[in-house]
């Protein structure tokens, strides 16, 4: 059918106008219809249904020839106008393509920080759209573009915020309320006779069981399986027989490697354990304080059935059985010397990993965890020593980075992830305390980077609040990789070992370094300069309380 458009924008001659079922009539009139006239447009109707304006472009027409110039001037505005819609769209869709590629756009963070998590159900492997219910929509837009100025607004932000405040620490009976069993188990007094805090347990299990069938350690890791099978065969000759009764000795550690990751605790691990008088958990980082007593094997796989205390302790068997060997020496028994092996741990994650407390202790006011790590330790093992190895937090940032990272690693990546997790911290601390937003799970698992983990002062204040100055020793590894020698000896006088031979020290201090970075990380070279201005912006002020509390600058970390 051929549609008369002549009544709306006088495209076509009158002889097609008397086609139009709009004009159809005996009493229409050409020069009286004020349509025909221009008077009053019409939209175009084609079977009795109204077109949208674009059909209009869709009609197709035989008569070019007729159109007058002044349907010419339209036209030529109207396909003006067209190709400006189309230019602007494919400017658009390659700022898009490209702007994706290489991280230019402005895309403003799916997440503010909003309301804690209290509810038990969120695991750590939900999806981060799961969390729209923790989560408000941004109120500022994040740029990726590599420029210093924008993003130092929001570390501006942040530092306005900072406030170092002592924390209350909880009593004894409030700790009991929250772990009954575990008081239940360690007692408040270990042997005398012994340097490492040891005590004897009546063992009720008979010849026949297995002393280590339901240690989670070994039901759930294939690695472990080994150890456990050489301690079934070794378990009986480690009885102590008293009375018709039998007895085994338990044992804690005498002191912890606490923290941090990535900064060289492997290292000082491996070392220390070629020390005559050093022993160590079996495993080397049970981290059962921070995760394994919650049932958190791995945080996106959500808890399991929680590891007991007797699991921990089982741990320190093997070296509570050359402890036991000391003790019934005849040195001991005859001279009244005392056992001087001790045991260590080596769990990362003690200073700074109080992730699990929001699911299942109550909340406090503000947001803040009621309880910490170290208020248990301390309950227990008030004499307990800590060593915590620290590095520039701006160079451990970028090596967690590249350990834990899966694909897809570089330094523009690694840069976006750090503009999205500064972004999500600022969201927090506008609302929150600084002690409430290190420590929340919710806030934690949303960051893509780690940068909590490298604001050592606040867990640092946080250990003071219940251990002595004096019982924290607190290392570089800048220092521990250039006078290995010298940081080892420090270590050994916190420890109050005994002296070695020239051949004993140099096995210790000359050995190869342990959990080096890899090569194929290596060849991602450094991080952007412009990452690292902004690294060092953010961690300004905390370095400089941490010096200050450390009375010892290097702990600024200028020179690196």
């Amino acid at each position: 059918m051929r549609h008369c458009i002549n009544c709306c924008i006088h495209l076509l001659p009158n002889d097609l106008h008397r086609q139009c079922f709009r004009c159809r009539g005996p009493d229409h009139n050409n020069q009286k219809c004020p349509v025909c006239r221009g008077e009053n447009k019409i939209p175009l109707y084609t079977d009795s249904k109204q077109m949208k304006w674009l059909a209009v472009l869709e009609v197709r027409t035989d008569h070019c020839e007729s159109w007058n110039g002044f349907f010419c001037l339209r036209k030529g505005k109207l396909c003006s106008l067209m190709f400006g819609l189309i230019i602007m769209t494919l400017v658009m869709v390659s700022y898009i393509l490209t702007g994706a590629k290489h991280g230019l756009l402005l895309i403003p963070s799916p997440f503010h920080y909003g309301a804690f998590a209290s509810n038990p159900s969120l695991m750590d492997n939900e999806s981060l759209s799961d969390m729209k219910d923790y989560y408000q929509p941004s109120k500022m837009n994040i740029s990726y573009v590599k420029d210093y100025p924008g993003i130092k607004l929001i570390i501006d932000t942040i530092t306005s915020k900072i406030e170092f405040i002592t924390r209350q620490r909880p009593d004894l009976e409030e700790l009991r309320k929250q772990e009954p069993h575990m008081f239940s188990v360690i007692p408040n007094k270990f042997l005398p006779n012994s340097k490492n805090p040891c005590w004897y347990e009546e063992y009720h299990g008979n010849t026949t069981a297995d002393p280590y069938a339901t240690n989670s350690y070994a039901l759930y890791s294939k690695r472990f399986r080994i150890i456990f099978d050489y301690l079934r065969k070794v378990f009986w000759n480690h009885l102590y027989h008293y009375k018709d009764k039998h007895y085994r000795l338990r044992c804690l550690p005498h002191f912890y490697i606490i923290g941090q990751p990535k900064c060289g605790t492997t290292d000082l691990y491996d070392r220390l354990r070629l020390h005559p008088d050093v022993r160590f958990s079996a495993i080397k980082e049970p981290h059962w304080w921070t995760r394994k007593r919650f049932g958190i094997i791995r945080l996106r796989d959500g808890f399991h059935d929680r590891y007991p205390v007797e699991d921990y302790l089982d741990l320190f068997d093997l070296a509570a059985h050359q402890i036991q060997s000391v003790l019934q020496s005849d040195a001991v028994k005859e001279h009244g010397k005392r056992n001087n092996i001790i045991i260590g741990e080596a769990s990362a994650s003690t200073m700074w990993d109080n992730n699990a407390w929001i699911f299942f202790y109550d909340n406090s006011t503000e947001g803040e965890p009621p309880f910490l790590i170290q208020d248990f330790i301390h309950a227990f093992q008030p004499n307990a020593k800590l060593i915590i190895m620290l590095r520039d937090p701006v160079e451990r940032l970028y090596s967690d980075y590249l350990y834990f990272a899966s694909a897809n690693k570089s330094a523009e990546d690694f840069h976006e992830k750090v503009a999205e997790s500064l972004q999500l911290f600022e969201g927090c601390v506008l609302d929150f305390s600084l002690r409430a937003c290190v420590y929340n799970n919710t806030l934690n698992n949303a960051m893509p980077v780690r940068l909590q983990v490298g604001l050592y002062v606040v867990y640092l204040l946080d250990w003071l609040t219940v251990f002595n100055k004096d019982q924290i020793l607190v290392l570089r590894l800048e220092d521990h990789a250039s006078n290995m020698r010298y940081t080892m000896h420090m270590v050994f006088q916190f420890l109050d070992l005994g002296p070695l031979s020239e051949k004993q020290e140099a096995l210790i201090t000359k050995s190869p370094a342990s959990n080096t970075r890899r090569p194929e990380d290596r060849s991602l070279g450094p991080m952007l300069p412009t990452t690292k201005a902004i690294l060092r912006d953010f961690y300004r002020p905390f370095n400089t309380k941490l010096a200050q509390v450390l009375f010892d600058d290097a702990f600024l970390w200028k020179r690196t």
